[in-house]
């Protein structure tokens, strides 16, 4: 009797590049960094595209997409621009908005774009995650090339490989993930950006400090003061390690596409990822970030895991940064009335399925998981955060 069972399978290896370009000025007449990106599939021929841009830009930057524009016009026997520019939106509401995605196919569909074509992304971390989707998900995927304006978005947000919208009230419940065609990371951008967004990207580059290298965390620490105050070069070189530090952990930390149940480089995410729902976004990623680090925090204080002076220097450091370790969220309430962040652990875990997984610290580059969390802990830790910086 033959086998029942019949299997055939075959091994599929596909190698991925995962690059970001540094330069300063990316639209200046001189520079040709992205036009060297956008390189035709056959040779000689011309490469096609369409452009997606926050249209914050505008304010920051006036006559942007004018600009931009004729920088294309320049190279037009390199790159043909299908249509004008088309603004977006920013922010994180523009992931909960379906006709945005809808426009996004609508343009796409228009000019005509093909899998030889490319997307080109201009703006912070919601506009990144949009456009990667609409460009993920049209002819099934074309090349995506992606210009992170916010600190936010170069230090951390715009390098990763997955993108998506927000759906049943859940952040990037939609999305999909993609090696982007390449990144190019603009320190031009930053300079234009408001307090408040500067500051952003600091406190990525200080979670994965404390989770991977504690010479970089020695390093953010050394400088905090010329950090909070943005003097360019060491505010810039901490942007740039804070990307080649995510970077590298997404290329060879063996989960690209987040098949197992860990998120090592989300310290503190959690409970920000919460923070942001309850308020309606009105608290930006960066500032949940800092206060669900400092929840983190002092959570592995309180279960012994980090001891009490390590912790306290860390949140000092938060603080010198410019960051409020509770103020932001004194006024969100829960549907019940009352602050209810402990749903954020469960739906952290559902969002990869399988174990529950946080990352925490037992020291700056000491990184471990833990696999339960305490909920009266948890509390006490919020309630402590509340006291101690609460007004």
């Amino acid at each position: 009797m033959p086998d029942p069972t019949d299997i055939v399978s075959f091994p599929i290896t596909l190698r991925h590049e995962h690059r970001v370009i540094f330069t300063r000025d990316v639209f200046a007449a001189e520079n040709n960094t992205l036009a060297d990106l956008l390189t035709p599939r056959e040779p000689g021929g011309t490469a096609r595209a369409i452009v997606f841009f926050d249209s914050g830009l505008e304010s920051a930057f006036p006559d942007f997409a004018g600009r931009m524009t004729r920088w294309f016009v320049a190279r037009s026997k390199r790159v043909r621009l299908e249509t004008a520019p088309v603004a977006l939106p920013g922010g994180e509401a523009v992931k909960n908005d379906f006709q945005q995605l809808e426009r996004i196919w609508s343009v796409i569909n228009a000019a005509k774009l093909c899998r030889h074509s490319f997307v080109i992304v201009i703006g912070g971390g919601a506009v990144l995650d949009l456009v990667g989707f609409g460009a993920a998900t049209a002819h099934r995927g074309i090349p995506v090339v992606r210009l992170p304006t916010t600190s936010l978005s170069q230090a951390d947000g715009g390098l990763g490989v997955k993108n998506g919208v927000n759906y049943f009230t859940k952040k990037n419940w939609l999305g999909s993930f993609g090696v982007p065609h390449a990144i190019v990371n603009d320190f031009a951008f930053l300079h234009g950006l408001s307090p408040r967004d500067r500051r952003a990207g600091l406190i990525e580059a200080l979670k994965v400090a404390l989770i991977r290298d504690a010479a970089f965390f020695e390093f953010i620490a050394a400088r905090v003061e010329a950090l909070a105050t943005f003097t360019p070069e060491p505010y810039e070189a901490v942007i740039r390690e804070s990307a080649r530090q995510h970077m590298e952990h997404i290329a060879t930390g063996g989960d690209p596409f987040e098949r197992g149940s860990a998120r090592p480089l989300d310290f503190g995410h959690w409970a920000a990822h919460k923070l942001e729902q309850l308020s309606e976004f009105r608290v930006s990623h960066g500032e949940a970030v800092a206060v669900g680090m400092a929840v983190d925090l002092i959570y592995a204080r309180r279960i012994g895991l980090l001891p009490e002076a390590v912790a306290e220097r860390i949140l000092g450091i938060i603080q010198r940064l410019g960051f409020q370790l509770f103020a932001p969220i004194k006024e969100i309430r829960g549907p019940s009335g009352r602050q209810d962040m402990i749903d954020g652990l469960e739906e952290f875990r559902e969002h990869l399925g399988g174990q529950l997984t946080i990352p925490m610290i037992r020291g700056p580059g000491q990184r471990l998981d833990v696999h339960e969390m305490d909920g009266p802990v948890v509390k006490a830790s919020f309630d402590e955060l509340r006291v101690r910086y609460g007004s």
